[in-house]
């Protein structure tokens, strides 16, 4: 996979419903935190070292992350909690150049009309699969030759589809 930067997105695995939890504070199930350990191996198993995540605030991202057993610095941004795909791709645009390879983690609907729109135009399997749907723990991983803060519709090309199982 070594063509460029590497966008990974991950959507924070299936999270509970504990009573007068607020949807910010829901923590995993347990069944999220083995398919979010799962994401982790096949991250280290397949994609290139990961240089920096960037992680939602939210319990279930949090834990995702602690699941996953990512070895990375990470930076905690509040503004990717419900998030849409242009707020996410502005935050990315604040990553340092040298950054090769980052990791963000965040909820649906962001997460897949990031990925989507980063490969906009591709009619691959794997983008279909990602618009028929984007489960929880699933992985996308697209690469650029674009700096972070030049990131735009169609500048990605989506390299796999990754839901572990």
């Amino acid at each position: 996979m070594d063509t460029g930067r590497t966008l990974i997105f991950l959507r924070h695995g299936k999270s509970a419903y504990p009573p007068a939890t607020s949807d910010h504070d829901r923590p995993l199930a347990d069944r999220g935190e083995r398919e979010a350990a799962l994401a982790g191996d096949w991250l280290r198993e397949h994609a290139p070292r990961i240089d920096l995540v960037l992680c939602s605030t939210s319990r279930r991202t949090r834990d995702t992350l602690a699941a996953a057993r990512i070895d990375a610095p990470v930076t905690f941004v509040p503004e990717l909690y419900g998030a849409d795909e242009q707020s996410i791709i502005e935050e990315i645009g604040l990553v340092e150049p040298s950054i090769q390879a980052i990791l963000v983690i965040g909820h649906w609907p962001g997460i897949p009309d990031a990925t989507l729109y980063l490969a906009a135009n591709d009619t691959g399997e794997a983008a279909g699969r990602i618009r028929a749907k984007y489960p929880t723990s699933a992985l996308a991983v697209l690469t650029t030759k674009h700096d972070w803060d030049k990131l735009a519709a169609g500048s990605c090309t989506l390299v796999t589809f990754h839901v572990p199982r």
